[in-house]
């Protein structure tokens, strides 16, 4: 049986400690801020892109993977002869799977599963974790990307966004209705749903509030959740409305491990700051 090696783009979200733990390569997406490309994760931090978005009242462009960082990630696994398991970001939201996909293809590799993970942010790093903790068991790169692939309708991902300024300037809503929905100080819920993201429930007045009310909203599926973990993965907000989410949580005495991750780049130029989501595996 031939090694193993799992890849995802930087939009899953996992921590550096996670990334290690799990051995997991990334490939980064890339973000543009003034014709200048950076990548993700490694040239640009999600500070430093609020700071220029607030300066130019823009959000940043942001592109699939390179075909140039995707071969140069890829290319030492195939010399070794590896299967590699390629996790990327919605097919409908990204072109990367399809980068990876062509990369494969040029250098005719047969031994490349690409994984449209047909989700974002932690939404795809519950399906590494998953397929990591398989490989390590001894499963075959077949059995995994079978298994991951019919199991990735029960990933569930949601977030709340602290207001819709962001999501304005990058053209995903207007700003008239950015403009009304901050003036009512109403907090979006946005879901992730076949693959795209939708709108929800509207909270309403301080986002603490907002954000216990929606993971309150969460405990019928919580407590039908996979034990295995849970993920709060959040874009800088306060470290007491994380702690208050963790502590919810951690009242359930349900899951083994409650993992906090904070967005990237990619995740964040177009969310905001304050965005805070709980992601898991429905049973």
């Amino acid at each position: 049986m031939n090694n193993i090696k799992i890849l995802a783009d930087s939009t899953c979200d996992l921590s550096p400690e996670l990334i290690s733990k799990y051995n997991i390569g990334i490939i980064p997406l890339c973000i543009v801020l003034d014709d200048k490309s950076y990548y993700d994760g490694l040239e640009i931090t999600p500070d430093e892109i609020y700071t220029w978005s607030d300066e130019h009242k823009t959000t940043p462009k942001t592109a699939a993977a390179s075909f140039d960082k995707t071969l140069d990630s890829l290319k030492p696994f195939m010399r070794n002869g590896d299967d590699i398991i390629f996790f990327g970001i919605s097919s409908q939201m990204s072109t990367t799977c399809n980068v990876v996909r062509l990369t494969g293809e040029e250098e005719d590799y047969g031994r490349l599963f690409v994984i449209d993970s047909q989700n974002l942010s932690t939404g795809i790093g519950l399906q590494i974790i998953k397929a990591a903790e398989m490989a390590a068991a001894g499963k075959s790169a077949d059995e995994i990307v079978e298994e991951i692939e019919n199991a990735r309708s029960r990933v569930r991902a949601s977030f709340v966004v602290d207001n819709l300024t962001f999501l304005a300037r990058g053209g995903r809503c207007s700003t008239i209705t950015a403009v009304m929905a901050n003036t009512l100080r109403l907090h979006p819920l946005i879901t992730v749903t076949d693959g795209a993201m939708g709108a929800g429930k509207k909270y309403r007045g301080k986002m603490d509030v907002a954000i216990l009310d929606y993971v309150n909203d969460l405990m019928p599926q919580l407590q039908n959740a996979e034990p295995e973990r849970v993920f709060i993965t959040h874009s800088g907000c306060e470290a007491e409305i994380i702690d208050a989410v963790h502590q919810k949580l951690e009242e359930m005495n349900y899951f083994k491990e409650i993992l906090i991750t904070r967005a990237g780049g990619v995740i964040s130029s177009h969310c905001g700051p304050n965005t805070l989501g709980v992601l898991f595996y429905e049973k």
